[in-house]
């Protein structure tokens, strides 16, 4: 089952089989050049088993989408660089970014686990906003 929650804090929460994905972006303006169209986020995700089985994260794939419906998608072997093989009650957490050329847009994704039986299954990441501060209307 999955549910979906944004707590107050701007953090995104979906739970998919017993894992729990958390992503909190964050809008970097020493990094972004908005007069040339160049606005920069972070995000930090966490990753946690709730579940009773160790998994294995095998890759990621990302669909972000600008406030002018140009989409990137991205995907490969695990999360930078790392492939985290995560037991009962574990988590693993990393920060990435992204770019986009508009003050807006939004991220989702999942991740492909793999269960200690060998079944691959994904795990959804939540949408989650990428609203700079100069964004009057917010996607998200």
């Amino acid at each position: 089952m999955e549910q979906l929650v944004q707590h107050s804090k701007g953090t995104y929460v979906l739970t998919t089989r017993s894992i729990s994905i958390s992503v909190r972006p964050e809008y970097l303006e020493e990094h972004s050049d908005p007069e040339n169209n160049h606005f920069i986020w972070a995000y930090h995700v966490r990753i946690h088993n709730q579940g009773p089985a160790t998994v294995h994260l095998k890759s990621r794939y990302w669909h972000i989408t600008n406030e002018l419906g140009h989409v990137q998608e991205i995907s490969g072997d695990g999360v930078i660089g790392e492939q985290p093989v995560l037991g009962p009650g574990d988590h693993f957490e990393y920060s990435s970014g992204t770019p986009l050329g508009t003050p807006s847009g939004i991220m989702q994704g999942h991740y492909v686990m793999e269960a200690e039986t060998g079944e691959t299954f994904q795990v959804a990441i939540p949408p989650f906003s990428l609203d700079s501060p100069r964004q009057k209307q917010h996607l998200n």
